[in-house]
């Protein structure tokens, strides 16, 4: 027997304009009402049904309802993506996503909007699985073709994460493996920009104008990244001051003629440069104090500073080894990718520093305190700052919204292998 219907009520409406259109409701647009009894007896097939549930957290319940009525009426399907990455996972690299099976503007908007849910929802179970190995993976990824430097690579493996000031400078001598690791910091960072000292434009590191053009240089360029700067040392009289505001204050400003502007320049400086006379000379602090070729207004800026010297004997001899046997290693842009995404996931979380753990700073800045006169650099507050900034990113490094003993202690260790000159890393 049919189930008698209500008679609809007759009313006058105005004539709905074309972008009253446009904001009407997905089913209403599809001529079909959402959560109808029809569209309710439809099946779900069971992959899409296991598929639904997988990704039931990332979605409201309205649109999970609405998910549900695009895919039984096969206007919308699930597809696999995949990072493709080498970097090995404990599961697997591929995703979920969403993609439109018609060309209605309505639906493909929609089912865009929801695919962006679930790609980030999916890609970020793949993020929180990659966490605990992410230092030894990505580590593994930077200037891999240097042997030995590890604590260097480690420090800007950790400013990667760094969302707070944290300046890092390699000092030493040339064709030592600086550039190759400065030049993989430029290639994972979500943000960065890489360039000479002395600058390979006009623009410099800072700006030039050029008629009504503003053209940004190394540091604007890296706003809310990372500024690689390569031979430091060649840094021109136009650029310092900005260099400098970079660094402490997060800004340039270009004073010339009629042109007053302010840029943006949020920056994490990685700089590599080489000493005076191109090549250190002599043994002891004194002597290759003299030798740095920075004033230190400039070189305190920097939180962490390592002097970098010629291999010694047996690291020279494990790169001979490396070179006869022709391993050269080369890094796939989709592994780069991935940890851009992965780095530009993390950097989204603010770790905490845990208070009752800094009497681990203070017992270490106390140490090393007393052996100052060994350094090449001042124990000021700025490499406290620097300490716990780098802490910070690495607790975020592993995702963790709070700073742990380790990651502390993993701090100290690169800030106490900087600080301290081996002996056999000196010249004889």
């Amino acid at each position: 027997m049919a189930i008698p219907q209500k008679k609809a009520i007759a009313k006058k409406q105005e004539p709905k304009k074309e972008e009253d259109k446009q904001e009407e409701p997905l089913v209403q647009s599809q001529d079909a009402k959402f959560g109808s009894f029809w569209t309710s007896l439809l099946p779900l097939n069971k992959e899409d049904k296991a598929r639904l549930e997988l990704i039931r957290e990332a979605l409201e319940p309205g649109e999970i309802k609405e998910l549900e009525y695009l895919l039984k009426t096969h206007k919308a399907r699930f597809a696999e993506a995949d990072f493709e990455t080498s970097l090995g996972f404990l599961q697997s690299s591929k995703y979920l996503s969403l993609t439109s099976n018609v060309l209605n503007p309505v639906v493909k908007q929609k089912v865009g909007e929801l695919n962006q849910e679930v790609v980030e929802h999916e890609k970020e179970r793949i993020f929180l699985e990659f966490a605990p190995s992410a230092e030894e993976k990505v580590l593994g990824l930077i200037a891999p073709n240097i042997i030995g430097l590890d604590e260097v690579k480690k420090a800007g493996l950790i400013q990667l994460f760094a969302k707070e000031k944290s300046h890092i400078l390699l000092l030493g001598d040339p064709a030592t493996g600086k550039t190759d690791i400065l030049r993989s910091i430029s290639e994972l960072a979500p943000i960065s920009s890489f360039g000479l000292g002395s600058g390979a434009t006009k623009a410099g590191l800072t700006l030039t104008v050029v008629g009504k053009e503003v053209v940004k240089g190394i540091l604007p360029l890296a706003n809310n990244g990372v500024a690689c700067i390569d031979e430091l040392n060649l840094l021109k009289n136009v650029d310092r001051a900005g260099l400098l505001n970079a660094m402490e204050k997060g800004f340039i400003t270009y004073d010339k003629a009629d042109s007053h502007l302010k840029l943006e320049a949020n920056v994490n400086v990685f700089a590599t440069a080489n000493p005076e006379g191109d090549k250190f000379i002599g043994r002891t602090i004194e002597v290759l104090k003299k030798q740095v070729p920075f004033d230190s207004a400039l070189l305190s800026r920097f939180h962490l500073v390592f002097l970098i010297r010629k291999p010694g004997t047996q690291e020279f001899l494990k790169i001979t080894d490396n070179i006869i046997k022709g391993e050269k290693k080369s890094i796939s842009n989709k592994d780069k990718q991935f940890v851009k995404e992965y780095v530009a996931y993390a950097l989204k979380k603010n770790a905490e520093f845990d208070k009752s753990l800094s009497s681990l700073i203070q017992g270490f800045v106390s140490d090393v305190k007393k052996d100052e006169d060994q350094f090449l650099i001042e124990i000021s507050p700025r490499m406290v700052i620097g300490i716990m900034n780098l802490a910070r990113a690495a607790a975020r490094m592993r995702l963790k919204e709070k700073v742990e003993r380790e990651d502390i202690i993993k701090v100290l260790k690169i800030f106490n292998f900087a600080l301290y000159i081996k002996k056999d890393e000196r010249e004889k």
